[in-house]
């Protein structure tokens, strides 16, 4: 073994230490707001395609009724990860996605609610900061509530957020 063995002291591995802690503190609250804004554009791009998938539904539908999430992924207007239920919300980029019909009446024309929430609305693990909502309107809402109010069922009329400007 040589005498002259030359090494880092305790100091200088502690001041690397404390250099590599100091960007991470910095680093790493970016890199999640960037995740949740990443989260929030995806879903947003989520309802524009929902409600361009209601729109041709309902125009080759017999019927004239628009169709649930499991419906559009069957007719292959959206992905099974979109739509991969009629009636419960669908898990896709940290939200979950709720696409519901519903069939026209003899007082009322044939309409839709789709609704995104995020699944971790608060804290470090937060998937998203606001809700979003869209109908056969075609206006995406967004609330900065961790639940979105859906439109009245007769006058439409959304209670509870904002259109985006988009």
């Amino acid at each position: 073994m040589k005498k002259n063995q030359q090494g880092f002291s305790l100091i200088e591995l502690l001041i690397v230490v404390v250099i590599i802690g100091i960007i991470a503190a910095i680093a790493i609250p970016n890199l999640l707001a960037s995740r949740r804004a990443a989260n929030e554009g995806s879903t947003v791009a989520s309802l524009r395609t929902v409600t361009g998938a209601q729109a041709t539904f309902q125009a080759t539908s017999p019927t004239g009724n628009f169709a649930g999430g499991a419906q559009l992924a069957t007719a292959g207007l959206v992905d099974t990860v979109l739509g991969c239920s009629d009636t419960a919300a669908c898990p896709k980029s940290g939200y979950g996605v709720t696409i519901l019909a519903l069939a026209k009446t003899a007082t009322a024309p044939a309409r839709f609610d789709t609704k995104a929430e995020p699944q971790s609305f608060s804290g470090v693990g937060a998937t998203g900061t606001r809700s979003f909502y869209t109908n056969e309107s075609g206006v995406i809402y967004a609330d900065a509530a961790a639940t979105i109010a859906v439109a009245d069922a007769t006058t439409r009329v959304v209670p509870a957020g904002a259109p985006l400007n988009q």
